[in-house]
């Protein structure tokens, strides 16, 4: 099978920020499933398109959920005008074909579905398809790569610790303040000091962290506040709609943030 439209056609932008490349180039070499943590909106899944594009493979995307099977991985029988017929699922079509698999957010998936993976994570890189009684040998290009945050850990929200041990890991964070000026000023087409002062309130947004607010502002909304400034918006008014609202409902929280934009700007 093609799987050329799961192919980056251009390289997407990445800053790195320390040693990723290397590390995730060598458990590629080794095809050693991969475990991207970090808070969301801080480059991981910017980061898997880089290196699928950057190791020339197809990268095939799911995003988890609480409501996928296990049958929207693998795949399920259909009915069509010939009769019943097979059809591959996301994770089958990577397993088969030699892709990049990655499992955005694996930790909203059930846990019974989060289990069909374990036989590819480990020596054996086989995925048993049972409603089709067919076992799959993996692809020798095939990797697994999941995304998860830790910052949503719950007795009910978190992975076992035994689907974690199958992974190496690499550890995202928000960049240092130099380094997140850069990536705003490139992806949100706005100059420095602009992306500077964006960057400065998402710092102390994330000062907040734990005293009101689950998760201060990522690099990914300030883009978005980035790009609303670019289209003709104040600061003010892009950070109310690309930072202060879609993070909290709390009117002394929205305002303790509408006063650090006031003190950036």
């Amino acid at each position: 099978m093609d799987l050329d439209a799961y192919r980056i056609a251009s390289e997407p932008y990445y800053r790195g920020i320390g040693a990723e490349v290397g590390q995730f180039g060598a458990a590629y070499a080794a095809r050693l499933p991969v475990m991207l943590k970090g808070p969301t909106g801080c480059g991981k899944t910017r980061f898997i398109e880089h290196m699928a594009w950057k190791l020339g493979r197809p990268l095939v995307t799911v995003s988890c959920h609480e409501d996928m099977t296990a049958s929207d991985l693998v795949g399920r029988l259909l009915l069509d005008p010939s009769g019943t017929v097979w059809s591959d699922g996301p994770l089958t079509l990577a397993v088969r074909y030699g892709a990049i698999c990655y499992l955005d957010e694996i930790v909203e998936a059930r846990q019974d579905t989060t289990v069909v993976i374990h036989a590819l994570t480990d020596d054996r890189r086989v995925l048993p398809l049972e409603k089709k009684g067919e076992l799959v040998q993996a692809h020798p290009d095939f990797q697994l790569v999941i995304s998860y945050n830790p910052g949503y850990q719950s007795v009910l929200k978190d992975l076992k610790e035994s689907t974690k041990q199958r992974f190496c890991a690499l550890d995202f964070g928000y960049p240092d303040p130099s380094v997140e000026t850069e990536i705003v000023a490139s992806e949100a087409g706005i100059d420095l000091p602009l992306a500077h002062q964006l960057v400065q309130i998402a710092r102390r947004s994330r000062n907040l962290r734990g005293q009101g607010l689950n998760e201060g502002a990522s690099t990914r909304m300030l883009i978005h506040a980035g790009a609303l400034i670019r289209e003709g918006l104040a600061l003010p008014e892009a950070c109310q709609l690309a930072l202060i609202l879609p993070i909290t409902d709390d009117p002394d929280m929205r305002d303790a943030l509408a006063n650090a934009v006031a003190a950036c700007a």
